[in-house]
C-alpha cells in the first residue's frame, strides 16, 4: 500500500514540477522519497527534486542521490553533465524532433602543416616517428601518448545532434598557404591544396556537428611495403588478375568502439533427475529461476563507414588497439582520411544488439548449464564510445569479370578481401607491381 501511495505522490510531484509549481512539487516529492520502498521510485523522485531546486549545490546532491539508486539514469547523467559544464543546455535536442542536417556548403576550419625551417610541405612518416619535410628533411616528432583510455560519455553525446547526425554536407576550405578556396568531398577530412600542395586537415574541435576522433593508429609502413605484401598475397592464393591493378592507396578508415555495461535479466530452468529405488524410474524435476547477470563489454568495434564495411569488418580483428595514439591532426598530413557516415546513435544500437546476442548464447555456459527460457536486454546500457581512425591500404583486384576490393592492415600487414575462398585458386602474379619494387 505504501508503495502505491509513494507512486501517487511522485506522480503529483511530477505534474506540479511540469506546471512550474515548484514549492508544491517539492512537498510531494519529499513525501514520496520518505514513503518510497523501491529504488526506481527513489531515483525518479530525486531526479524531479533536482528539477525544482535552483541552488547548484543542492541540485548536485539530488542528482547524485538519484544516481545512487539508478546508476544508469540517463536524464540525471545528462543534467549532471550540464551542471559540470561538459554539456551546454542549448545543445540538448528533442529526440522526437531531430533537426534536419544543413544543406549546401559549410565553411570549415583546417590546419595547415608546413616546415618551420624552410616553409616546405610536411607529411607524416609511415614509420610512426612524426612529420618530415619533403625538402629539407627536417623532422617534427609526435608525442607517444596512448589513446586507449580517451573515451566519450555516451549519454552526453546522445543528448546532442552530434550523436544522431552524420556529416553529409560538403566543406569549403580556405588554404592558408596560397589563399585558394576549394571544396573537400563530404566523406573526406584531409587533402592537399590543388595549387600549392600544402596538406590540410579538418579542425574537428571547430566543427560543431561532427564528432571528433578520440584515437588514431598511425601507418606503420609505406606504399612500397604494401605493394610487396599484396604481391605475396596474390602469389600465395594463386590469383591471376584480368587487367592492370592499381597500386595500394593509403587511407584512414573510421571505426566506432563501445563499452557496454548493465545486466541481462533472464528466466532459466534447472533440470534435475532423481532415481526412485522402489520402481526403478527417474523423476525429472524442473526448478525455474529468475535473476540478473552483470555484463561488461569493452571496446566492441564496428565500422563507422558503410562503403567498405563488409570487408573492413573482416579486417578489424587484425588490428592491435593497444597501440592506439591520442588523435592528433598531424598524423593525417598528406594522408587521406574518410569521415564517418554511420551516426553514433545507429552504431550504438547495432553494438548493443551484437553484444546481447553473443552474451545470450553464452549464458547457459556462464551460469553452469541453466537452460535459458527468456532473456532481456532492457537493462543493458552503452556507457561510453570512441571514434578511432585505422590505417588501411586498399586497391581493387580485377577478377572474374568484376573488381574485388582488397584491404591491407596498415599496422600489421594482414590482408582481407571480398573474394570467396573458392575463387582464390586461379594461378598467376602481376609483374608490373614487381617492377615497382625494383625502382
Amino acid at each position: 500500500m505504501s508503495s502505491d501511495y509513494a507512486k501517487e505522490l511522485l506522480r503529483s510531484g511530477i505534474i506540479d514540477a511540469k506546471t512550474g509549481s515548484k514549492d508544491s512539487a517539492r512537498r510531494y516529492l519529499d513525501r514520496a522519497i520518505y514513503m518510497a520502498g523501491s529504488h526506481d521510485v527513489l531515483a525518479e523522485a530525486w531526479f524531479w527534486m533536482s528539477e525544482v531546486i535552483d541552488d547548484p549545490t543542492e541540485k548536485r546532491k539530488a542528482l547524485e542521490n538519484c544516481l545512487s539508486h539508478d546508476l544508469h539514469h540517463a536524464r540525471a547523467r545528462r543534467s549532471l553533465a550540464i551542471l559540470d559544464g561538459k554539456l551546454k543546455a542549448g545543445d540538448v535536442i528533442n529526440p522526437d524532433k531531430l533537426p534536419a542536417a544543413p544543406d549546401g556548403l559549410r565553411e570549415a576550419q583546417a590546419d595547415r602543416f608546413t616546415c618551420p625551417k624552410c616553409g616546405g610541405r610536411m607529411t607524416f612518416s609511415p614509420d610512426g616517428s612524426g612529420l618530415v619535410c619533403d625538402y629539407c628533411t627536417r623532422q617534427n616528432p609526435l608525442g607517444s601518448s596512448s589513446g586507449t583510455g580517451n573515451e566519450k560519455d555516451f549519454i552526453v553525446a546522445m543528448a546532442t545532434m552530434k550523436g544522431h547526425g552524420k556529416p553529409l554536407q560538403e566543406q569549403v576550405f580556405h588554404c592558408n598557404g596560397c589563399g585558394a578556396e576549394f571544396i573537400l568531398p563530404p566523406n573526406q577530412i584531409s587533402s592537399n591544396c590543388a595549387y600549392c600542395d600544402s596538406p590540410h586537415v579538418v579542425s574537428y574541435e571547430k566543427t560543431s556537428d561532427i564528432i571528433a576522433p578520440n584515437s588514431i593508429l598511425p601507418f606503420a609502413f609505406d606504399q612500397k611495403r604494401a605493394t610487396r605484401l599484396l604481391i605475396e598475397w596474390v602469389e600465395k592464393n594463386n590469383i591471376k588478375p584480368e587487367k592492370k591493378v592499381d597500386l595500394p592507396r593509403g587511407v584512414y578508415l573510421p571505426m566506432w568502439t563501445f563499452d557496454i555495461g548493465g545486466e541481462i535479466d533472464y528466466t532459466g530452468e534447472i533440470v534435475e533427475y532423481e532415481d526412485e529405488s522402489y520402481n526403478n524410474r527417474r523423476e525429472r524435476k524442473v526448478t525455474r529461476v529468475e535473476d540478473k547477470y552483470p555484463i561488461m563489454v569493452n571496446d566492441l568495434a564496428l565500422p563507422a563507414s558503410r562503403k567498405l564495411s563488409q570487408v573492413f569488418m573482416r579486417l578489424l580483428p587484425t588490428f592491435d588497439l593497444s597501440a592506439l595514439k591520442e588523435y592528433d591532426p598531424r598524423y593525417l598530413a598528406s594522408w587521406l582520411a574518410e569521415l564517418y557516415d554511420v551516426p553514433m546513435a545507429d552504431a550504438s544500437l547495432d553494438a548493443r544488439s551484437i553484444a546481447f546476442k553473443k552474451l545470450k548464447k553464452q549464458l547457459p555456459h556462464l551460469l553452469g548449464g541453466i537452460n535459458i527460457v527468456r532473456a532481456s536486454s532492457a537493462n543493458m546500457l552503452v556507457e561510453s564510445f570512441k571514434l578511432v581512425l585505422l590505417p588501411v591500404w586498399l586497391t581493387e583486384l580485377p577478377f572474374d569479370g568484376r573488381e574485388h576490393l582488397v584491404l591491407i592492415n596498415g599496422q600489421s600487414g594482414a590482408i582481407t578481401s571480398d573474394l570467396p575462398e573458392k575463387e582464390e585458386e586461379q594461378g598467376g602474379l602481376f609483374d608490373f607491381l614487381a617492377d615497382l619494387l625494383n625502382d
